[in-house]
């Protein structure tokens, strides 16, 4: 060994324990060893942070915002509404479940999947009377295995694809990984859904959120072309059902009726009072074209009508603000893009209670809206802007970050831990799914590379409205890429050292005794242990310098190596820390570190079985 292979083989031993001890944050780790390699010269210091640049990176980045901006406009949703059965039991929804979490894991990032439909499991479970583990470790696995499917579905695959750019072949398409992954995917997938779920053990869940709010009191106004439009208060009952919602009440013509005739038939303008779950409540709106009455434009009662009037008309008149102007309802709207939903805890003593919406003027004075009340159990409730609050109410708010905070701070309130409490605007759904589409085709076409088409796709959806200026950079995974910036320039160290020609040589001299296919199950295999041990895309920038120069030395095409590296650092079933869709469900699964392998172990084997066959003729070697 040379000094430099000495010097690099060392920084390598040490990265992996720190990756392994995990004390450290992986892009710590991985910014400390660049650093180092930088200082023993082994990566030129001009070529330092060359790795940001690079298009795997941009990539990342860019399906980062993507994926969130297809949350966020209840793409994701409507997929679901319609994917998912109804009616149906255990074994059929839980594989119904993952079968829609692997194909969404396909075009956005698969943790971001996995966090949709988190709560949709969470639901299964309870209905179907499991232990939320039984279905949560399925929802993750299958999410995992939904991501080698595409270039884009996850990290590993973008880096493998980089360094297929620089054997000299070009990087891999769009739906290059498809035949090799599907085959995966879909395997591991019946066997998850039909006899996997049965191996995990049933655990009582530990967590499932930072703050139980109860349920919500909204109002909610049936629209022009909305399901519920000539349908009896019972019908529409029954078709809430599905979203954990129960009407109590109904206004119509400012009328407050509690307890409505269940044949009476609702109009066009009616509003609806409905008790929702906080994570049931996007689904309760999309699923009948509802829309919250308190999500209009501030400065009216959704009729075009001042809230001061009714301010006034309780005997508490206040002068609205002279900053109500045109000018400043200019500003508003310039910053409409600013929008955030925000829960809200009203403290003991605090200024607003006993107080409501309408009597402090809430939308022309602060420009926020009330969206809905969790009234602490007690569900005798009036309109939502005359209902009186009361200490420990938790209240969901609409407007800028600087309003709600400002707001929070005069008159006593806690703001909450972010939740995931989305309400889609209408139209949303489909635009997302159309700019997704068209810049998956501009990649799958050739017609742009990948990281100028979806970088183009998160600017069109900043644009359109769907994902606001200000949540551009908070929907980003920074840690993710700044691993792998790191580590780029790293994993080129390796090769440019002769590090991984070493290995190489050791691993087929020790294990694979020079055969060709031999040799494609151990970088398989030990790519997968590593992936179960650290960081996924860690593990494939260490393997992919080892891939090639393995391919090299059996003087055969790398393509075959580089895929098996893909399949493997995609799939880490046996640990909790392997991948941080197994870290999420840790808490409310209920689970232990060695809960994961008893389906886990069974899946690796599968994987292997499945994807070695199918690279050997896909990819011949």
């Amino acid at each position: 060994m040379t000094g430099d292979q000495i010097a690099f083989v060392s920084v390598l031993v040490s990265a992996m324990a720190m990756f392994l001890w995990g004390r450290w944050r992986h892009d710590m780790v991985a910014m400390g060893a660049l650093l180092v390699c930088v200082i023993l010269g082994l990566v030129p210091a001009r070529e330092a942070f060359a790795g940001f640049g690079h298009p795997a990176v941009i990539t990342v980045a860019s399906v980062l915002v993507l994926g969130y901006g297809l949350q966020i406009a209840g793409t994701v949703d409507e997929l679901a509404k319609r994917f998912l059965p109804a009616a149906a039991g255990p074994t059929l929804s839980i594989l119904a479940l993952i079968g829609l979490a692997a194909l969404l894991s396909g075009f956005m990032n698969n943790v971001g999947a996995l966090a949709l439909l988190m709560p949709i499991a969470i639901q299964m479970a309870d209905k179907q009377n499991l232990p939320p583990g039984k279905v949560l470790m399925p929802l993750s696995f299958g999410s995992i295995l939904g991501g080698m499917t595409t270039l884009i579905g996850t990290p590993p695959n973008l880096i493998v694809s980089g360094f297929r750019a620089t054997t000299g072949t070009g990087g891999f398409a769009m739906f290059d990984f498809a035949p090799v992954g599907v085959s995966v995917a879909v395997i591991g997938v019946v066997f998850v859904g039909l006899i996997g779920w049965r191996l995990v053990p049933g655990r009582k869940q530990l967590d499932t959120g930072s703050f139980d709010s109860g349920t919500y009191f909204s109002e909610v106004r049936i629209v022009e072309g909305s399901k519920a439009v000539n349908k009896s208060l019972r019908e529409v009952e029954q078709m809430m059902y599905d979203a954990d919602a129960q009407i109590i009440g109904m206004v119509r013509r400012d009328i407050r009726i509690s307890a409505p005739n269940p044949r009476r038939v609702l109009r066009d303008g009616d509003i609806l009072v409905i008790e929702v779950e906080p994570e049931s409540l996007s689904s309760a709106l999309s699923s009948l074209g509802l829309e919250l009455e308190g999500n209009v434009p501030a400065g009216t009662n959704g009729k075009g009508e001042e809230e001061g009037g009714e301010a006034r008309q309780n005997g508490k008149e206040e002068t609205p603000d002279d900053s109500s102007s045109d000018e400043k309802k200019n500003k508003e709207k310039a910053r409409a893009d600013d929008i955030v939903i925000q829960e809200l805890v009203v403290m003991p003593n605090a200024a607003l209670v006993n107080r409501s919406a309408a009597q402090i003027q809430l939308r022309t004075r602060y420009g926020i809206n009330l969206l809905a009340i969790s009234h602490g159990g007690r569900r005798s409730i009036k309109r939502l802007r005359s209902t009186l609050i009361e200490a420990g109410d938790v209240l969901l708010m609409q407007g800028i970050p600087e309003a709600l905070s400002g707001f929070a701070a005069e008159f006593g309130c806690l703001p909450l831990a972010a939740r995931d409490i989305r309400v889609p605007k209408k139209g949303q759904a489909l635009t997302a799914a159309l700019v997704m589409i068209l810049a998956v085709g501009a990649t799958a076409l050739g017609l742009l590379p990948a990281a100028v088409s979806f970088a183009a796709g998160a600017l069109a959806f900043v644009a359109l409205g769907i994902v606001p200026i200000r949540s551009v950079y908070t929907a980003i995974d920074w840690p993710v890429i700044i691993l792998l910036g790191a580590m780029l320039p790293v994993a080129d160290a390796m090769a440019s050292t002769g590090t991984a020609d070493l290995i190489s040589r050791f691993l087929l001299g020790t294990f694979a005794h020079g055969n060709a296919i031999g040799g494609l199950v151990v970088v398989l295999v030990v790519t997968m242990f590593l992936s179960d041990l650290m960081n996924n895309a860690a593990t494939a920038a260490v393997m992919c310098p080892i891939a090639i120069s393995t391919a090299n030395q059996l003087g055969i095409n790398a393509d075959a190596f580089l895929m098996a590296t893909a399949v493997g650092a995609s799939c880490a079933f046996l640990t909790p820390i392997g991948h941080q869709n197994n870290t999420l469900i840790l808490g409310p699964g209920g689970f232990r570190f060695g809960d994961y392998w008893r389906m886990g172990l069974t899946l690796e084997a599968i994987v292997v079985m499945v994807s070695v066959p199918m690279i050997l003729w896909v990819w011949p070697i």
